[in-house]
Protein backbone atom coordinates (compact mmCIF):
# COMPACT_ATOMS: atom_id res chain seq x y z
CA UNK A 1 0.00 0.00 0.00
CA UNK A 2 2.38 2.49 -1.19
CA UNK A 3 1.53 6.18 -0.28
CA UNK A 4 -0.93 5.42 2.36
CA UNK A 5 2.26 5.51 4.71
CA UNK A 6 2.22 9.11 4.35
CA UNK A 7 -1.19 10.20 5.34
CA UNK A 8 -2.57 9.75 9.29
CA UNK A 9 -5.87 7.81 7.85
CA UNK A 10 -8.69 5.92 9.17
CA UNK A 11 -11.83 4.50 7.75
CA UNK A 12 -15.18 5.18 9.99
CA UNK A 13 -18.95 5.36 9.65
CA UNK A 14 -20.31 8.37 9.22
CA UNK A 15 -22.46 9.14 12.40
CA UNK A 16 -25.85 10.17 11.79
CA UNK A 17 -24.95 14.05 12.86
CA UNK A 18 -22.95 13.95 10.36
CA UNK A 19 -23.21 15.64 6.85
CA UNK A 20 -21.96 12.76 3.99
CA UNK A 21 -19.11 14.36 1.89
CA UNK A 22 -21.73 15.17 -1.19
CA UNK A 23 -19.23 17.19 -3.48
CA UNK A 24 -17.04 13.72 -2.96
CA UNK A 25 -20.20 11.42 -3.58
CA UNK A 26 -21.23 13.77 -7.02
CA UNK A 27 -17.52 12.27 -8.66
CA UNK A 28 -18.36 9.03 -8.72
CA UNK A 29 -22.03 9.02 -9.85
CA UNK A 30 -23.63 12.45 -10.92
CA UNK A 31 -27.37 12.10 -9.84
CA UNK A 32 -27.39 13.39 -6.23
CA UNK A 33 -30.97 11.61 -6.53
CA UNK A 34 -29.75 8.39 -6.52
CA UNK A 35 -27.17 9.22 -3.92
CA UNK A 36 -29.85 10.56 -1.83
CA UNK A 37 -31.92 7.17 -2.19
CA UNK A 38 -28.95 5.29 -1.23
CA UNK A 39 -27.74 7.17 1.68
CA UNK A 40 -31.23 6.75 2.68
CA UNK A 41 -31.10 3.12 2.63
CA UNK A 42 -27.25 2.13 3.28
CA UNK A 43 -24.26 2.80 5.42
CA UNK A 44 -21.93 5.20 4.44
CA UNK A 45 -18.29 4.95 5.55
CA UNK A 46 -15.44 8.00 5.13
CA UNK A 47 -11.31 7.74 5.15
CA UNK A 48 -10.03 10.96 6.93
CA UNK A 49 -7.03 12.45 7.29
CA UNK A 50 -6.70 14.13 10.54
CA UNK A 51 -10.31 15.45 10.62
CA UNK A 52 -10.51 15.96 6.91
CA UNK A 53 -12.78 13.72 4.38
CA UNK A 54 -10.49 12.63 1.69
CA UNK A 55 -13.13 9.52 0.06
CA UNK A 56 -15.96 7.43 1.12
CA UNK A 57 -18.09 4.57 0.19
CA UNK A 58 -21.46 3.71 0.56
CA UNK A 59 -23.06 0.16 1.10
CA UNK A 60 -26.41 -1.01 0.62
CA UNK A 61 -28.03 -4.43 1.78
CA UNK A 62 -29.77 -5.61 -1.50
CA UNK A 63 -30.60 -9.39 -0.53
CA UNK A 64 -30.32 -11.43 2.32
CA UNK A 65 -27.02 -12.50 1.48
CA UNK A 66 -26.02 -9.55 -0.53
CA UNK A 67 -24.75 -6.18 0.16
CA UNK A 68 -23.74 -3.82 -2.93
CA UNK A 69 -20.90 -1.57 -2.80
CA UNK A 70 -22.74 1.31 -4.39
CA UNK A 71 -20.51 4.79 -4.72
CA UNK A 72 -16.78 4.89 -3.91
CA UNK A 73 -14.67 7.93 -4.40
CA UNK A 74 -11.59 9.97 -3.32
CA UNK A 75 -10.50 13.32 -3.88
CA UNK A 76 -8.37 14.21 -7.30
CA UNK A 77 -5.41 14.85 -5.32
CA UNK A 78 -5.27 11.62 -3.28
CA UNK A 79 -5.99 9.32 -6.02
CA UNK A 80 -3.55 7.03 -7.20
CA UNK A 81 -1.56 6.29 -3.84
CA UNK A 82 -3.68 3.03 -2.68
CA UNK A 83 -6.60 4.88 -0.87
CA UNK A 84 -9.32 3.82 -3.10
CA UNK A 85 -7.91 0.08 -3.12
CA UNK A 86 -7.56 0.09 0.86
CA UNK A 87 -11.77 1.61 1.01
CA UNK A 88 -12.74 -1.34 -1.13
CA UNK A 89 -10.55 -3.78 0.93
CA UNK A 90 -12.35 -2.29 3.73
CA UNK A 91 -15.79 -2.61 1.99
CA UNK A 92 -15.01 -6.21 1.23
CA UNK A 93 -14.17 -7.40 5.01
CA UNK A 94 -16.96 -4.99 6.32
CA UNK A 95 -19.54 -6.75 4.76
CA UNK A 96 -17.89 -10.65 5.61
CA UNK A 97 -17.93 -9.25 8.78
CA UNK A 98 -21.64 -8.45 8.83
CA UNK A 99 -22.50 -11.90 7.48
CA UNK A 100 -23.31 -11.63 4.02
CA UNK A 101 -22.25 -13.76 1.28
CA UNK A 102 -21.67 -11.62 -1.73
CA UNK A 103 -20.79 -8.26 -2.51
CA UNK A 104 -21.64 -6.58 -6.16
CA UNK A 105 -20.08 -3.59 -7.59
CA UNK A 106 -21.42 -1.39 -10.92
CA UNK A 107 -19.73 0.70 -12.58
CA UNK A 108 -19.35 1.59 -16.10
CA UNK A 109 -18.25 0.69 -19.21
CA UNK A 110 -15.73 3.95 -19.61
CA UNK A 111 -14.55 3.44 -16.46
CA UNK A 112 -11.33 1.54 -17.54
CA UNK A 113 -9.54 2.69 -14.09
CA UNK A 114 -12.35 1.30 -11.33
CA UNK A 115 -12.82 -1.85 -13.92
CA UNK A 116 -8.92 -2.78 -13.48
CA UNK A 117 -9.35 -1.67 -9.47
CA UNK A 118 -12.59 -3.94 -8.66
CA UNK A 119 -10.76 -7.12 -10.73
CA UNK A 120 -7.33 -6.20 -8.73
CA UNK A 121 -9.05 -6.41 -5.97
CA UNK A 122 -11.11 -9.66 -6.36
CA UNK A 123 -14.41 -8.72 -8.28
CA UNK A 124 -15.21 -11.19 -11.05
CA UNK A 125 -17.32 -9.73 -14.15
CA UNK A 126 -21.16 -11.26 -14.29
CA UNK A 127 -23.49 -9.29 -15.99
CA UNK A 128 -23.26 -6.30 -18.13
CA UNK A 129 -27.08 -4.16 -18.12
CA UNK A 130 -27.37 -2.38 -21.74
CA UNK A 131 -27.70 0.90 -22.06
CA UNK A 132 -27.87 1.50 -18.40
CA UNK A 133 -26.64 4.69 -18.24
CA UNK A 134 -28.75 5.68 -21.19
CA UNK A 135 -31.67 5.21 -19.68
CA UNK A 136 -31.06 6.42 -15.84
CA UNK A 137 -29.34 9.39 -16.23
CA UNK A 138 -30.58 13.00 -18.00
CA UNK A 139 -27.45 13.98 -19.26
CA UNK A 140 -24.89 11.45 -21.22
CA UNK A 141 -21.86 10.56 -19.39
CA UNK A 142 -18.02 10.44 -21.19
CA UNK A 143 -15.26 9.06 -19.27
CA UNK A 144 -11.58 8.48 -21.11
CA UNK A 145 -13.36 9.41 -24.44
CA UNK A 146 -15.83 6.78 -24.06
CA UNK A 147 -19.80 7.35 -23.73
CA UNK A 148 -20.90 5.41 -20.45
CA UNK A 149 -23.99 3.46 -21.67
CA UNK A 150 -23.93 -0.41 -20.22
CA UNK A 151 -23.21 -0.66 -16.44
CA UNK A 152 -20.84 -3.61 -15.77
CA UNK A 153 -21.97 -6.00 -13.07
CA UNK A 154 -19.16 -7.75 -10.56
CA UNK A 155 -18.92 -10.12 -7.83
CA UNK A 156 -17.15 -11.43 -5.21
CA UNK A 157 -17.90 -14.61 -3.19
CA UNK A 158 -16.96 -14.32 0.59
CA UNK A 159 -15.88 -16.76 2.52
CA UNK A 160 -18.08 -18.55 5.38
Amino acid sequence: MEGIKEYNMRIQRLKSTEEPPMELLLTADPSEENINEYLSNGQCYVVKEDEFIIGVYVLVHTMRTKMELVNVAVLERYQGKGIGKKLIQHAIANVQLQGYRFIDVGTGNSSIHQLKLYQQCGFRMVKIRRDYFIKNYDEPIYENGIQCRDMVRLSILLQS
